[in-house]
């Protein structure tokens, strides 16, 4: 995707779009952005990310969430911080991974389907958010999920992705999630060094939002 250097940009199809002043509105609409508390909560809908009709379209609804309490830029306080869920698996390729062995590295997880039109979007932001923190110690981890492997090997392919998914196609990883990332993708976390969920980004991530996060949460001593 291109970013968009003023920021965030108005809200793309399929994605819930914000009342004034941040609240849940009458129409069922929800904040795209977790800048505050009510945004974690926001995303209670499976259907908020890549569907193509508002959050109040009728649907599966995806389990409660849990309140992550981030800034406006997305990072969680690291007194208010959690330790994630265990994420292991096979990835696309084929290859055991397991998340707990990049513990001292920042890693960024993302959670994404190939037919998912946002997270076709949000792809060269993570290509080059990834490229430009290699060097600060920051690895990067998709999770596919809900998807057949040759579909999502080639939306690799096409996409350049650097770096491996696991491949998630029942949901069984997501789930173990389902308590603070929506059931429908695409959703970015940064973990920091220690394993705790320290960034939280619900939809299309651009680059004018990830990458500052992502360097604040590397330089953490």
């Amino acid at each position: 995707m291109t970013d968009d250097a003023t920021g965030r940009g108005a809200p793309r199809q399929g994605r819930p779009q914000q009342e004034p002043g941040g609240a849940v509105g009458d129409n069922g609409r929800v904040p795209r952005r977790p800048a505050a508390v009510a945004a974690a909560l926001a995303c209670v809908l499976a259907l908020s990310g890549c569907s193509g009709d508002s959050a109040s379209a009728q649907g599966p609804r995806s389990p409660q969430l849990e309140a992550l309490d981030t800034g406006d830029d997305g990072v969680i306080a690291v007194a208010d911080r959690q330790p994630a869920p265990a994420l292991a698996g096979t990835t696309l390729d084929g290859e055991p991974l397991d998340v707990s062995d990049l513990r001292g590295s920042v890693v960024v997880l993302n959670f994404w389907a190939s037919w998912c039109a946002p997270c076709r979007s949000e792809a060269r932001t993570l290509n080059e958010v990834a490229a430009r923190t290699a060097s600060s110690g920051v690895r990067f981890v998709g999770v596919n999920v809900k998807d057949e492997r040759s579909p999502a090997q080639a939306f690799e392919r096409r996409q350049q992705v650097p770096y491996p998914s696991l491949h998630d196609q029942p949901g069984r990883l997501l789930l173990q999630f389902r308590k603070v990332v929506p059931q429908t993708p695409p959703t970015t976390l940064v973990l920091d060094r220690e394993g705790r969920i320290a960034g939280f980004f619900a939809g299309e991530v651009r680059l004018s939002e990830l990458l500052a996060p992502v360097e604040q949460i590397a330089a953490e001593t």
